[in-house]
């Protein structure tokens, strides 16, 4: 399905930057990868992508600094040649009620949430400029689209993603290139193992799928997004949430 196309997926040695980046290598992409840290955790990741006969590399990066990630960019494209999907994964959450957030706390989310993927895209656009193609694909939240009590910079930062999504789609469609965004529910990683029991069950209770989601259900998206079965579709807002926000 992706066979000779390269993907970039930032966040992509764990959780469900991993799941995505992995669908893809086995849909045939070869994947350059962007973390913030090294160690055997993002090497075991990064061999296991390319144990699907693809070619898979590391790349670390801080997307909060915008010249690092020009530099990484620049390495990748000289890699790979150019690149075909973008998927904007990397994120992180600094929760507490507006008035127990610090100034960092706000800083921190928004760098990395949307001023991450702002400067990540920006790197790589002008290739797929040249190439009159390309895909990319921001993994905004739903709490970006109905907010959610204690993560005020966490839902701004995604709803800026899904802004940034559409304004992208509109500069670029014209050159071939697609921007889409992805919004996640619960989705069963690391942070949401993390819930204490009873609200993890009041949780699924809540949802009309009666379960949370898996890493898979988000790639499985994703991967629709970056081929050409939605070549038509660009600028939307695809929620994967068993039904959270209906």
């Amino acid at each position: 399905m992706l066979q000779a196309k390269t993907a970039v997926v930032t966040g992509g040695t764990r959780g469900i930057g991993f799941a995505i980046a992995k669908k893809l290598a086995g849909n045939g992409a070869n994947v350059a990868v962007i973390a913030t840290r090294a160690g055997e955790a993002a090497d075991r990741a990064v061999a296991e992508l390319a144990a699907a006969g693809v070619t898979a590399k590391l790349y670390l990066c801080d997307i909060r600094n915008a010249e690092a990630v020009d530099a990484a960019a620049a390495e990748i494209l000289a890699d790979f040649g150019s690149v075909d999907v973008l998927v904007n994964n990397a994120g992180i959450t600094r929760d507490n009620i507006l008035p127990g957030l610090s100034a960092e706390d706000i800083d921190d989310v928004i760098d990395v949430d949307l001023k991450g993927a702002i400067f990540v895209t920006r790197a790589f656009v002008r290739s797929m400029m040249r190439k009159r193609s390309g895909s990319i694909i921001n993994i905004s939240s739903v709490v970006g689209l109905m907010g959610n009590r204690g993560q005020a910079n966490y839902a701004a930062a995604k709803a800026g993603l899904i802004g940034f999504t559409k304004t992208i789609a509109k500069e670029y469609g014209g050159r071939g290139i697609r921007c889409n965004a992805v919004a996640p529910g619960y989705i069963a990683t690391e942070m949401t193992a993390a819930l204490p029991e009873e609200a993890r069950e009041q949780l699924v209770k809540s949802l009309p799928l009666g379960r949370l989601g898996d890493p898979d259900d988000v790639a499985d998206t994703v991967l629709f997004l970056a081929g050409d079965a939605s070549r038509y579709i660009t600028g939307e807002v695809i929620k994967v949430d068993g039904g959270m926000y209906v």
